[in-house]
């Protein structure tokens, strides 16, 4: 994998695919590349060559503001990379390098353009700041950037990778302020939160086709003339790939006779079926748009010039760019937009623990009387507990500090942080639904077989689940590797 940073085309799937990028000492497996610097030397030089008061350049930052200083800038990081918790992830760090990288060769910061060179470097040889979670709240990440910093000034040492031979990456960082004063941090994880919820997200529409199969759902609610008649985009999406996966899903499968078991048989020709089906591609669609817009918003702060102060047409514009409230809401909206789809999925999983539906013992399971996958749901709805939690939004909040003089925040780090951790949940809603659709594909059509369910222990007699959602889970998670975002 090679990316040429130029400062403008910087997307949430690239930033994916180098944060999770495993470098090897000595190859270049996941280059990252500097390419044109020009509008990052220009802004450099300009600031250089500034005169009067310039906010954190030649004054004090936050209530200091007022105050002239002859130089703060080995003084403010020092006095700024005081975070708090855990190191974040290597991962939620090589984002954040990218990010910052990205937008310094976007220019307007007045950073020495030599700092993306260093930052790539560090991608390159797989060194990440020892970044603390705790220190943002959506005005700029001024704990993550001075530790990185520091790294830069070699006064903090990198995290490096095992066998890394090589000095660890140096650089000068002259002025303090034009470095940190990013959001980098928060875009880094917007950006993977975004990147992997969209991915699971289309996973879950070939989950959820897999239901559709296993209760032999209507696909008259997917219908072209249906989706023409509110022609909301993610809704489109949905269920042309639902009514492109069911004719070979479906195949030749024919319910089991019910008698056999002393059921009553499900009735055929609904009508209507549950909203899980009948309403799918609505609410699953409009996940996709929030996820979609809010990735969107991600891309355009990734390669934009949000700082304060911006230095452009020869001066310095002190200004409110860094303030993160666009990502916020976008986040807020998209997580909530995940809680509907995964509320659906576990509707979905309801429905093929029932004989009504699936023509089948309750719970699927082999013989009466026994609990079959019904653990599943305790399971599901733990996970879509939360992600409930998750949901709530940040942007109802907000912060006075400084002494007054900043006196609102977007909280954009928190909804970030938000996004990633909704992941894991949403995986192991989904991997609860493609177990039981699965089982219950098999029970129907013993030797009906698909990518989805292959890897999926076909044994149905009561036993322990951990293995079985774990393995959903893997699937699902190769299912979204193909997203390209």
């Amino acid at each position: 994998m090679r990316l040429v940073l130029d400062g403008t085309g910087l997307t949430c799937a690239r930033v994916h695919e180098v944060a999770r990028a495993r470098p090897v000492p000595g190859t270049a497996a996941a280059r990252v590349e500097v390419g044109t610097a020009e509008r990052a030397r220009i802004a450099w030089l300009t600031a250089g060559s500034l005169t009067g008061p310039v906010y954190g350049r030649t004054t004090g930052v936050g209530a200091n503001k007022n105050v002239m200083v002859e130089s703060g800038g080995l003084d403010l990081l020092r006095s700024h990379a005081g975070g708090a918790g855990p190191p974040v992830s290597p991962e939620r760090a090589r984002a954040m390098l990218l990010v910052r990288a990205n937008q310094v060769l976007a220019g307007g910061s007045g950073a020495d353009p030599g700092v993306a060179y260093a930052l790539a470097d560090a991608l390159n040889r797989g060194f990440t700041p020892p970044v603390r979670t705790y220190g943002a709240i959506g005005t700029g990440d001024l704990t993550a950037l001075a530790t990185t910093a520091l790294c830069l000034l070699g006064e903090v040492a990198w995290r490096a990778p095992e066998g890394e031979a090589g000095p660890p990456p140096r650089y000068a960082v002259a002025e303090a302020l034009a470095f940190i004063s990013s959001g980098a941090a928060t875009l880094g994880d917007a950006a993977l939160g975004c990147h992997r919820l969209r991915a699971l997200l289309h996973a879950g529409i070939d989950v959820a086709a897999r239901s559709f199969a296993a209760v032999a759902a209507s696909a008259e609610p997917l219908a072209p003339a249906v989706q023409a008649a509110r022609p909301h985009p993610g809704q489109a999406v949905v269920a042309a790939r639902v009514r492109e996966l069911l004719p070979g899903l479906a195949g030749d499968a024919v319910r089991p006779e019910p008698a056999a078991y002393g059921l009553t048989a499900p009735a055929t020709g609904r009508v209507q079926d549950p909203y899980g089906y009948r309403a799918f591609p609505q609410v699953h669609g409009a996940a996709l748009d929030a996820l979609g817009a809010a990735a969107r918003a991600v891309e355009v702060d990734m390669n934009a010039a949000t700082e304060n102060p911006l230095i452009a047409e020869g001066r310095a514009w002190h200004n409110g760019n860094f303030h993160s409230a666009p990502i916020a809401l976008a986040l807020d909206a998209a997580r909530a937009a995940v809680v509907q789809a995964a509320s659906l999925s576990v509707t979905r999983l309801a429905t093929l623990m029932e004989p009504g539906y699936t023509g089948l013992l309750p719970f699927l399971a082999d013989e009466p009387g026994r609990s079959g996958l019904m653990i599943l749901e305790y399971v599901a709805q733990d996970a879509l507990a939360e992600l409930r939690h998750l949901a709530a939004p940040v942007t109802t909040g907000s912060a006075t500090m400084s002494h007054g003089v900043e006196d609102h925040a977007g909280f954009a780090t928190q909804a970030a942080r938000r996004a990633l951790a909704a992941v894991e949940p949403l995986e192991i809603v989904l991997a609860c639904e493609l177990v039981a659709a699965a089982r219950a594909i098999r029970l129907r059509a013993p030797r009906q077989e698909d990518e989805l369910t292959r890897g999926l222990d076909p044994a149905t007699g009561d036993r322990v689940l951990d293995a079985d959602i774990e393995a959903a889970r893997a699937l699902i998670g190769e299912a979204a590797g193909r997203f390209s975002g």
